[in-house]
């Protein structure tokens, strides 16, 4: 069984759209029963494509994070949004290997050349973003050990918790870390690597409340 899900928009509140809001869903609805969709949900809203902060596109990508959906059934792309809000929401769909389809094209969308062509460039950016981040990660890892540290003995029971993301972070390690000449950003970079779950603007912000805490003892 094919679970699938039905968006449908219009771009104002007017009442006159509400028509088209529900000649979409009949529409739609009679495309899903023509592919033996099961339909897991209906999105209607009224809201401009070139917004990406819509309740229906957030509840449709929370969907497809949670459910198993193999198809989103469309008018046509430009329901999903306009301009750069519709290759954004492209991607985030078609990446998720969901499949869309459309009253227009009566079955499986026909992407446009222009658009295929910015969805692989903006797919080739995405994987090179990640590349560059597990080579930040090995940097920092690396930078670390050679300055001695010792992640076998600084970081307690990392054995017992994998699998788990670890939310306390031990502030004695950035501190030790940072010691050690490593920017915040190297110093997130090599916990998160450890299996903890930290950004650079929280090692910053731990190291100034370390820093804080210390000048305050030295006063007392």
């Amino acid at each position: 069984m094919v679970n699938a899900i039905i968006y449908c928009r219009v771009s104002t509140n007017k009442e006159t759209q509400e028509t088209s809001l529900k000649r979409q869903e009949e529409e739609l609805t009679l495309l899903a029963s023509q592919y033996h969709f099961n339909v897991v949900s209906i999105i209607r809203e009224q809201a401009s494509g070139y917004e990406l902060e819509r309740d229906g596109i957030l509840e449709l990508l929370d969907l497809l994070k949670q459910k198993n959906i193999h198809a989103v059934l469309i008018q046509d792309e430009t329901r999903l949004g306009r301009g750069n809000a519709k290759i954004a929401l492209l991607h985030c769909i078609l990446k998720e290997d969901v499949k869309l389809y459309s009253i227009s094209h009566n079955g499986e969308l026909q992407l446009s050349e222009s658009d295929s062509m910015v969805l692989k460039i903006v797919g080739m950016v995405e994987e090179y973003q990640r590349k560059l981040h597990n080579i930040k990660i090995k940097r920092g890892m690396k930078r670390a050990v050679a300055q001695g540290y010792k992640p076998e003995e600084n970081l307690k029971n990392l054995e017992s918790n994998s699998g788990r993301e670890k939310i306390e972070v031990p502030v004695e390690e950035i501190v030790r870390l940072r010691k050690n000449k490593l920017t915040f950003s190297e110093i997130a970079a090599t916990l998160r690597g450890f299996g903890y779950n930290i950004s650079k603007a929280t090692v910053h912000r731990r190291y100034q409340e370390y820093q804080q805490e210390s000048t305050e003892s030295e006063e007392e």
